[in-house]
């Protein structure tokens, strides 16, 4: 019960995003289909909700279940939408990209941030944060190089608020950028994009304008691939780090750094693989069956995601952007302009 009050404002606001949408689009605007995005809408009037409104401690737990569990339930119900093959394929295609970005992330971030006079504490945190997968690389990676609490926010605010602009204004310049591509543009997105929320958001603007579904399947793909770079790169970044500082530190279990949400969207993925490989699907259900299944999923995903985009706009606070300072703004707005030209470049260059 103490998560009903956040999720009940979340779910609001998305009903709100969904209507509002149709309204400026067409009853204002004239449109017979409405050009504004009910995601884009319902993160906006998130944000607006918490920078705004003195809002009550009590929403808290909700919003926090509708922006981490609702999130992740999408993304794995987002999984009986591709076949084991095809997430094979996008995942394939997109390891080049996926690694060079990374690599080169954090790299220069990391010299950048010392050559400034950021710790390095920070500048590995805002580095990890920007080229793995944002707020997850962060608080997985903290513990392992002894983080102060204070940089570990300081970095967690960084990635959310350039992070945040990149859902909303990536979507439309990567549509001009790459000629309407979607294979392209949802590379684009799950590379350059930090946070995996954020990624699935600049997805479903994109398929809400733009009427395209495979950017939405290809940046997810792509996302969950940086994800799991978190098994290699965290205890590297751990051992460079003592090594060079002396201090010492258990470094997390390998275990603990596999994001289930992963192991879900494999398995619904393989579900779907099967179910498509013989009438009737999975034994027991007829083709009109197994299509409504994987449609009510598909379905379910949207509601999940969509709800979840409402409370990553109300968990997005900017009251304490003023005490991080320039220079760590400085070092997460260079890496997040970093990372898009990388991937902008090597998509260009190899497809």
């Amino acid at each position: 019960m103490h998560n009903l009050a956040g999720f009940s404002l979340a779910f609001g606001l998305a009903v709100i995003g969904y209507y509002l949408a149709d309204f400026i689009g067409i009853s204002l605007m004239g449109m017979e289909r409405s050009p504004v995005s009910p995601i884009m809408m319902a993160i906006v009037l998130g944000v607006l909700v918490r920078n705004t409104l003195p809002l009550p401690a009590m929403f808290d737990a909700g919003i926090k279940f509708s922006m981490v569990r609702l999130l992740r339930l999408g993304i794995i119900l987002l999984g009986m939408g591709l076949s084991l093959g095809q997430v094979g394929e996008v995942g394939l295609k997109s390891l080049p990209v996926v690694v060079v970005c990374v690599i080169v992330a954090l790299v220069v971030v990391t010299w950048l941030s010392k050559r400034i006079g950021l710790s390095n504490r920070l500048g590995t945190l805002i580095a990890a944060g920007t080229g793995i997968c944002g707020a997850t690389a962060i608080v997985a990676l903290a513990p392992a190089i002894n983080a102060k609490d204070e940089e570990t926010s300081y970095a967690v605010a960084s990635i959310a608020l350039f992070g945040m602009i990149a859902m909303l204004v990536y979507p439309f310049l990567a549509h001009w950028m790459f000629d309407g591509n979607a294979f392209q543009i949802g590379l684009f997105l799950g590379t350059a994009v930090h946070d995996t929320s954020q990624v699935a958001g600049s997805g479903m603007v994109y398929q809400q304008y733009f009427g395209d579904s495979e950017v939405l399947d290809t940046a997810m793909v792509t996302k969950l691939i940086r994800n799991l770079g978190m098994l290699l790169v965290i205890p590297i970044l751990s051992v460079l780090y003592h090594r060079s500082s002396g201090e010492t530190t258990k470094a997390p279990k390998w275990w603990t750094m596999v994001p289930l949400f992963v192991v879900g969207f494999a398995l619904m993925s393989l579900l779907r693989t099967i179910g498509d490989m013989g009438t009737p699907a999975l034994g027991f259900l007829s083709p009109e069956q197994w299509s409504a299944v994987t449609g009510y999923a598909a379905t379910m995903a949207k509601a999940s995601l969509s709800v979840a985009m409402a409370a990553v706009g109300l968990g997005t606070s900017f009251k304490g952007l003023r005490r991080i300072g320039f220079k760590p703004l400085g070092v997460g707005l260079f890496s997040a302009l970093l990372v898009g030209l990388v991937s902008y470049s090597l998509i260009t260059l190899l497809y």
